[in-house]
């Protein structure tokens, strides 16, 4: 789930300290990470024109629950889902309900769950059926992107290396990167430092240490950067109405270079 830019920093958040975890509490993080997995891949197979989106949080709920963990998102900040669909145009924190999926609509699906106190937070993007050769360009830039800033953390590298790096893959296809809403630490929180925006300059921002974990997710608009937030006090969309695409992976730096914990399979890439 992502967070707004602090409006006096894109790197520290509230407290301003960035927290290293030790390798077992990565353990923890990656059985969070899985079964977040588990719950998107659960969602994809469900993803079909005439499904609606709280079908879909029915299905990541049950999904989060029989593997023994609690839903992230449900009640954070008063948020009364398990996932945020966000469908077409709709950038973030979309709030599923009776809203029917269309044939050649996407919709991004963003999950988190917690084991023991500690968070996994993931998104994909989905095409409802057939869609249209922008819109699966879109999704696979801004997944392309979202490898791409996987790639960067490496200790010794710096933040907004992996910001840039985003930002490079996304803005070379012709499309934009949101800036009002980042990607995050995360750990015993949610949303924990640093922020971590999807455009930067490189070479700059606080050196990535051993221990810590970033959740990355670019956000990538078909047309303009601008977003507005809808009167629900959640749902946030692109100014100009165009398609959006969301992909995300909460990753640890090693000193083997990146561990995502989001994955369901036995070993991480």
């Amino acid at each position: 789930m992502s967070m707004p830019r602090s409006p006096t920093s894109c790197v520290r958040s509230a407290s301003g300290v960035i927290i290293a975890k030790s390798p077992a509490e990565l353990d923890i993080m990656r059985e969070a990470g899985r079964i977040t997995a588990l719950a998107l891949d659960a969602v994809a197979s469900a993803v079909r024109p005439g499904v609606t989106t709280a079908e879909l949080d029915a299905v990541a709920e049950d999904t989060i629950v029989r593997a023994g963990a609690r839903p992230a998102f449900k009640g954070y900040h008063g948020f009364p889902a398990t996932l945020c669909t966000s469908v077409n145009d709709q950038v973030v924190h979309g709030i599923p309900g009776k809203r029917v999926l269309r044939e050649g609509e996407i919709v991004s699906v963003d999950c988190g769950a917690i084991v023991d106190g500690y968070y996994g937070d993931s998104a994909r993007t989905f095409a409802v059926g057939t869609v249209s050769p922008e819109a699966q360009r879109l999704m696979d830039v801004t997944r392309r992107s979202l490898e791409a800033g996987i790639s960067r953390c490496r200790p010794g590298m710096r933040l907004y290396d992996v910001s840039a790096a985003v930002q490079e893959v996304a803005e070379a296809a012709g499309f934009s990167v949101v800036r009002e809403y980042v990607g995050h630490g995360i750990g015993r929180a949610m949303h924990e430092d640093p922020q971590v925006p999807n455009y930067g300059k490189a070479g700059t921002g606080p050196a990535l240490k051993v221990g810590m974990v970033l959740a990355i997710e670019p956000m990538v608009n078909a047309g303009t950067a601008d977003v507005r937030s809808l009167d629900d006090g959640w749902t946030v969309v692109t100014l100009d109405g165009a398609m959006s695409a969301h992909f995300e992976h909460t990753v640890a730096i090693t000193e083997d270079g990146p561990r995502v914990l989001t994955v369901a399979g036995s070993d991480t890439p």
